[in-house]
């Protein structure tokens, strides 16, 4: 844990410019990481209930409007 406090102070010294750089690095990798799982949960099957519910709705004609 003492590595993440040590993170939290690091990223709170940051001059603006620099914050705002380690910002869209983070967002990237944040991103990076999130895309990785959603493609591990797909290819483990995961998410094939997920699917076939939303497929099932989609085409009984039910569905929520945005």
């Amino acid at each position: 844990m003492g590595d993440v406090k040590a993170i939290e102070e690091a990223v709170a010294a940051l001059p603006a410019d620099k914050l705002a750089e380690f910002r869209q690095w983070f967002a990237e990798f944040d991103g990076a990481a999130w895309d990785r799982q959603i493609e591990q949960d797909a290819a483990s099957g995961k998410l094939d209930a997920l699917a076939a519910e939303a497929l099932a709705d989609y085409r009984s004609g039910s569905r929520r409007e945005p």
